[in-house]
């Protein structure tokens, strides 16, 4: 629909780089944050046994600075993570909110290809409904739809699905998908970038 690799590569990804230290300095004290904070702090627990892993350390009541060391360690970590390519819940649920941030203050808007919409628009006309699934996080999906240079354009969208229903490379995921739609996978196609043998 939209050029992933323009708009993760260019755009999304290289963003959550330049401002996870200023997003996590202006949110820190808000529980949204903090909620965060724990997740990537609990993942980086489950991959201490990794090569290169960054940990980040409990949270404690010694002030500013500490607090600024802590923000340091969650941006080590969350530059490791994505250096890495990964997708875990607690990195994608971080970048959803700061592209939350970033998407309703303008600072970025979704582009996607010419004929994506008009498409779209063709199928749910003919009765079609149309589901989003990927690695990105629920939010960050609603994000570019509600946020793109065509406008908001979610009503198009009849439900999204993210790594919490399984990975992508997984069957079983798409079979949960079907069962949550209540439809068949022989009466759904499934549209994707992924490449056999990723």
């Amino acid at each position: 629909m939209t050029s992933l690799f323009f708009l993760g590569q260019d755009i999304l990804f290289p963003y959550i780089k330049e401002n996870v230290k200023e997003y996590l300095q202006i949110h820190w004290e808000e529980e949204e944050c903090q909620q965060d904070v724990s997740l990537l702090r609990k993942q980086a627990e489950e991959d201490s046994h990794l090569i290169g892993a960054v940990p980040i350390p409990a949270a404690s009541e010694n002030g500013a600075d500490d607090a600024q060391q802590t923000i340091q360690a969650v941006v080590d970590n969350v530059c490791w993570q994505m250096s890495l390519d990964r997708k875990t819940t607690a990195l994608k649920q971080l970048q959803g909110h700061m592209w939350r941030a970033a998407f309703t203050a303008g600072r970025v808007k979704a582009e996607f290809f010419e004929d994506v919409v008009p498409a779209v628009r063709k199928w749910r006309e003919a009765g079609m409904k149309v589901y989003v699934y990927s690695s990105g996080s629920v939010e960050a999906q609603k994000l570019l739809f509600g946020y793109s240079t065509e406008g908001d354009i979610l009503e198009l969208i009849d439900g999204h699905f993210d790594t919490k229903i399984g990975h992508k490379v997984e069957s079983e995921s798409y079979r949960k998908i079907a069962d949550s739609i209540g439809c068949s996978t022989s009466n759904i196609l499934f549209l994707t970038d992924i490449t056999p043998g990723e």
